[in-house]
């Protein structure tokens, strides 16, 4: 029997612990990787909705939205981000969101 993928660890993780925003995380960044992005989305906007304050899940979201050229939705999440992780204290997060949202403008 062959090993699972990560996608469907993380798919059977999420199974029974639904709200666990590092696997929720990680599922999306998967599917991202993997050039699934409507899939990508769909896992960030419920990690988001569960977790408001996951400021990387903001980020990564913008990217993918960014990779497929839908870039005023890719600044209305970094928006969102920014405001996370001013929330948050998070100015690393705030940097780099505040910085690409700055290229996305000019």
């Amino acid at each position: 029997m062959p090993e699972p993928s990560r996608l469907e660890m993380l798919t059977q993780f999420l199974e029974q612990n639904p709200s666990d925003a590092f696997a929720r995380y990680g599922l999306a960044m998967e599917y991202s990787n993997a050039g699934q992005t409507e899939q990508a989305l769909a896992e960030f906007k419920k990690l988001l909705e569960l977790h408001p304050d996951y400021t990387n899940g903001y980020f990564m979201a913008a990217q993918a939205l960014e990779r497929s050229g839908r870039t005023p939705e890719a600044k209305k999440m970094l928006e969102s981000g920014v405001e996370a992780a001013r929330r948050t204290g998070n100015k690393h997060a705030l940097s780099e969101m505040t910085g690409m949202l700055e290229e996305l403008s000019s």
